[in-house]
């Protein structure tokens, strides 16, 4: 039943994000795209637009955008190639789309969109994905979209390191966002280019449903952003949502309970939650997290920090 009430929050990763870290271009630039996410995603919930479409519009804009590591400016693979994840998932019904190792689509937010409604499948991957999405007629892009100098930079400095690896610097740019609509239903949507100088085909959490993405109408909405393989180990984004169903526990203490649990086996990074009743947290266990919230009161904030917001 509508109620006229909506929420939507996002991120743009989380890491070592500190005053130190970034330089005020930097943070200007990430704070501008993270203001458009907002506009994006909360235009679609201020106009009666339902919350699957909001968390992918907001997102498109920050694949678009070469501050965060989704889409344009994502990290390299070891070998210096674009591989790129993502997911979207309907708290309605909890259908979902997923794409992993994708290298050709403008913005794989909205193919793995494709997948979840012109396909029997939930995942799809590499070459495989890409055909489908040509087939499907999704915006193409080349390696001289995704590709920027500061990434292959960044690429030649931990190769030319021998002790270098696993993107030491813990910048993870993984971007997503969560929502509530007037409805009352919540989404989710999460993209990554996974971590600079990955190898062997890794995937993180990202595109795995019930690990970095996850959303049910009956608990929550999640998206997570860090280091991918202990989110997979927690199971981060069903977690959240099953203590709340069956433990009744608020968004806050969920998400801080798992976050708390994901460091404990030694990962770090951070989540945004939202549920079926509006409320609505980030919680992370880095120095910073890129994050914006926006809601149908106008109240809206946008922060990096951890020290503000």
């Amino acid at each position: 039943m509508s109620d006229s009430q909506w929420t939507l929050m996002i991120h743009g990763g989380a890491g070592m994000l500190t005053r130190a870290t970034l330089t005020p271009a930097q943070s200007a630039g990430a704070r501008e795209a993270l203001g458009r996410a907002l506009d994006a995603g909360g235009g679609v919930l201020a106009g009666g637009g339902g919350a699957l479409d909001a968390v992918e519009a907001a997102v498109r804009i920050l694949e678009d955008d070469p501050h965060f590591n989704a889409g344009r400016g994502a990290v390299l693979s070891y070998d210096g190639a674009v591989s790129l994840d993502a997911a979207i998932m309907d708290g309605r019904d909890r259908r979902a789309g997923s794409v992993a190792g994708v290298s050709a689509t403008r913005n794989p937010v909205s193919l793995a969109r494709r997948v979840m409604t012109g396909s029997p499948h939930v995942m799809l991957s590499g070459a495989g994905a890409d055909q489908f999405s040509l087939e499907h007629g999704l915006d193409q892009a080349g390696r001289d979209w995704f590709v920027t100098p500061e990434r292959e930079a960044q690429l030649a400095e931990m190769i030319a390191d021998p002790d270098g690896w696993f993107d030491v610097a813990m910048k993870y740019g993984t971007v997503g966002a969560v929502a509530r609509d007037a409805e009352g239903h919540v989404a989710a949507a999460t993209s990554t280019g996974g971590v600079t100088g990955k190898r062997w085909g890794r995937i993180g959490d990202s595109p795995l449903i019930g690990a970095g993405t996850f959303a049910d109408d009956r608990g929550c909405a999640v998206s997570a952003t860090g280091s991918g393989e202990f989110f997979i180990r927690a199971g981060a984004g069903h977690e959240i949502a099953a203590r709340m169903r069956f433990l009744g526990e608020d968004v806050a203490t969920a998400a801080r309970t798992v976050m708390a649990d994901v460091a404990a086996l030694g990962g770090a990074g951070g989540v945004i939650v939202v549920a079926p009743d509006t409320s609505a947290v980030w919680d992370f266990t880095t120095p910073g997290m890129f994050r914006g919230r926006t809601n149908s009161s106008g109240a809206r904030t946008v922060a990096i920090f951890g020290d503000e917001g």
